[in-house]
């Protein structure tokens, strides 16, 4: 982590944090991106990411705060979206999920070929793929949780907009995320790796 990517996110977060929509949304949204960075300070001198990884994270963090500052179903430019798209819906959840498979995805697979979990390509994928899929289906038991604890806040929370198939379609772009990241970056991310630990790039079977 640089200077510049601290700058960006505290920046991103005092923005978010001002006058949100929903409080209580705007928390439980920004929260993981809070999580990621308390991690990533205590785990930084022992484990320090690829460059790729910090980028994305950080991507994903802004995501995650200009939706808890708006709320999911009420960003501005994805309402803009709406007329020339001609979509029904504010889709900006849609792009949260699919974040929410392609960040993840990265940052699975270089914990697994950093620490030689697996060295068969093909079940390294199936697993990083499984594993993106299990953190949407628990992101969805979250909201499940708090849409029957806060009647306040389930709506702005969940985001459905009406759409009945909401919650499946959240899941297919989380395993459209991690398989398009899967294809897109996994060769500049070996290189990376490789430049970070100085080992050759990882051989798989």
């Amino acid at each position: 982590m640089t200077k510049i990517w601290l700058v960006i996110f505290f920046a991103g977060f005092f923005w978010s944090g001002f006058e949100p929509k929903d409080q209580l949304t705007w928390f439980l949204e920004v929260s993981p991106a809070l999580i990621g960075l308390f991690v990533m300070i205590i785990s930084r001198q022992r484990f320090p990411l690829t460059r790729l990884v910090y980028g994305l994270i950080l991507i994903h963090s802004l995501i995650l705060m200009i939706g808890g500052h708006y709320t999911y179903a009420e960003v501005p430019l994805f309402d803009w979206l709406k007329q020339p798209m001609e979509w029904e819906r504010n889709n900006y959840d849609k792009l949260g999920h699919l974040a929410q498979g392609f960040i993840p995805a990265i940052i699975v697979r270089e914990i697994f070929i950093r620490k030689a979990v697996l060295t068969n390509l093909s079940w390294l994928n199936f697993i990083v793929t499984c594993i993106c899929l299990a953190i949407s289906a628990f992101y969805e038991l979250l909201e499940w949780l708090v849409a029957t604890l806060s009647q306040d806040a389930a709506t702005a929370f969940l985001g459905t907009q009406g759409y009945e198939w909401d919650t499946q379609s959240d899941m297919a772009f989380a395993l459209l995320g991690a398989v398009t990241a899967l294809l897109t970056l996994t060769h500049v991310h070996d290189r990376q790796i490789n430049d970070l630990t100085n080992r050759q790039p990882p051989h798989f079977r």
